[in-house]
C-alpha cells in the first residue's frame, strides 16, 4: 500500500482557519498577530499564539511578505578577504552581535562577502532584486564602490565604522556606528607616557581605513613632535604586526614601547620582540586595540589593550536599522553613534 503523498502532508498542515477556529478569533485577527500588525488586544494575542503554538501553524513566507511588505532578511557586507573574516575574531565577535540581535527581530542575516571588484556587480544585482529588508555594511576602506553601489539599491542601510574620510561629505550622510577610536589611541599612548616611556612606536593600520587613520590621530595628539621613524603601516592581521616590528626595529633600537592598532598585529609584534631578545614589558610595554580576549589572555605576557564592545556595536548597528525600517525617527539620515572605549591593563604595559 502506498505511503502518504507530498501532496497530502501540505494538506494537513494548520492553516490560518484552524487557528482562528481554536483560537476563536477572525482569519484577520489571526493574519495580523502572525504577520507583526498592530491593533489586536493582548488578550487576542496570547489566544491566537497559543493555538499556533498547539498546532504547529508555520506562516507561508510568501504571503507573510506581501502583508508586511519584508523579507525578514538583512545583507550583512563585509569588504574583506575571506581568509580575514574568517582568520580575525573582530568580524566573528561583530558578526555575533548582529545574528543575536537579529533573530530578537525574526529576521534572518545573510552573509555577502566581497573578495574584490569582481563581486561588486553580483551585490548591486542581489540588492537590486530586493532579497532584504536593509544591509549592515563594514570594513570599508576610502576608496570603496560599495556604498555607492548600495546607496543606488536603496535599502535602508547602516554601516559598521565611520565612512569616507575626516570631513568628507560622504560620513555625514548614512548613519554608522563605531568607537571612539581617536580618543582611544590617545588613552593608550598616554597610558605609556605615564609609565615613563619616552620612545613610543606606533604600528598603524591599512590608511585607507578610517579606523586606522583615527588611531593615528590618536598617537599624534599624544606625541604631535614624535619621530616619524617610529610609525610603520601594519595591515591588521598578524603577519602585518611581524613585518612592522622587524622595521621598527631596524630604524629605531632603542624604542622602549609601542601601541598597535589591534590586537592581532600586536601579538605580531610581541613574537619579533621575544625573537629579537627583548623583554616584555621591562624593556619594551606594548598595548594593542579591541580586547580580543582569545589573542589578549593568549599572549605571554598577556595583552594590555583597548577594549571596544564589539559585539555590542554589531547588536547597536540592528537596533538603528530596525529603527529605520519602522519608519522611527530616532534614527534620522546623519545620526551617528559613538561607543565607548576604555584601557584593559595587563602585563604586557
Amino acid at each position: 500500500m502506498p505511503g502518504p503523498s507530498h501532496d497530502a502532508d501540505r494538506d494537513a498542515r494548520p492553516t490560518l482557519e484552524a487557528v482562528a477556529a481554536s483560537a476563536g478569533v477572525s482569519r484577520a485577527t489571526v493574519s495580523r498577530v502572525v504577520n507583526g500588525g498592530a491593533g489586536v488586544r493582548r488578550p487576542l494575542v496570547d489566544r491566537v499564539r497559543k493555538a499556533v503554538e498547539e498546532l504547529g501553524y508555520v506562516p507561508n513566507h510568501a504571503a507573510r511578505t506581501l502583508v508586511t511588505r519584508r523579507n525578514g532578511a538583512v545583507a550583512v557586507i563585509i569588504d574583506e578577504p575571506e581568509f580575514r573574516i574568517f582568520s580575525d575574531p573582530f568580524f566573528s565577535q561583530q558578526i555575533r552581535g548582529i545574528s543575536r540581535e537579529l533573530t530578537l527581530h525574526d529576521s534572518q542575516l545573510v552573509l555577502l562577502l566581497v573578495e574584490g571588484s569582481g563581486d561588486f556587480d553580483r551585490v548591486a544585482r542581489y540588492l537590486a532584486g530586493g532579497h532584504v529588508d536593509g544591509v549592515l555594511a563594514f570594513s570599508l576602506h576610502t576608496d570603496d564602490e560599495l556604498p555607492a553601489i548600495i546607496r543606488r539599491s536603496k535599502v535602508p542601510t547602516v554601516y559598521g565604522g565611520r565612512p569616507g574620510r575626516p570631513g568628507a561629505a560622504s560620513e555625514l550622510a548614512v548613519p554608522y556606528v563605531d568607537c571612539d577610536n581617536r580618543g582611544g589611541a590617545a588613552a593608550a599612548v598616554r597610558h605609556l607616557v605615564g609609565l615613563g616611556r619616552r620612545r613610543i612606536a606606533h604600528i598603524a593600520g591599512p590608511r585607507d581605513q578610517t579606523s586606522a587613520l583615527d588611531r593615528i590621530d590618536g598617537y599624534r595628539d599624544v606625541l604631535p613632535a614624535g619621530d616619524p621613524a617610529l610609525l610603520a603601516d601594519g595591515d591588521f592581521t598578524v603577519e602585518g604586526g611581524v613585518r612592522a616590528m622587524a622595521e621598527l626595529l631596524d630604524r629605531r633600537p632603542g624604542l622602549d614601547a609601542v601601541f598597535a592598532a589591534n590586537d592581532l598585529m600586536a601579538s605580531g609584534a610581541l613574537r619579533v620582540l621575544r625573537e629579537r631578545g627583548r623583554r616584555v614589558p621591562e624593556e619594551v610595554a606594548l598595548v594593542g586595540f579591541d580586547d580580543m580576549v582569545s589573542i589578549a589572555e593568549a599572549t605571554e605576557p598577556p595583552l594590555t589593550t583597548v577594549r571596544q564592545d564589539v559585539e555590542g556595536m554589531g547588536r547597536l548597528m540592528v537596533r538603528m536599522l530596525m529603527s529605520r525600517l519602522d519608519g522611527e525617527s530616532g534614527c534620522a539620515e546623519r545620526e551617528s553613534v559613538i561607543t565607548p572605549t576604555e584601557l584593559v591593563r595587563r602585563a604586557s604595559a
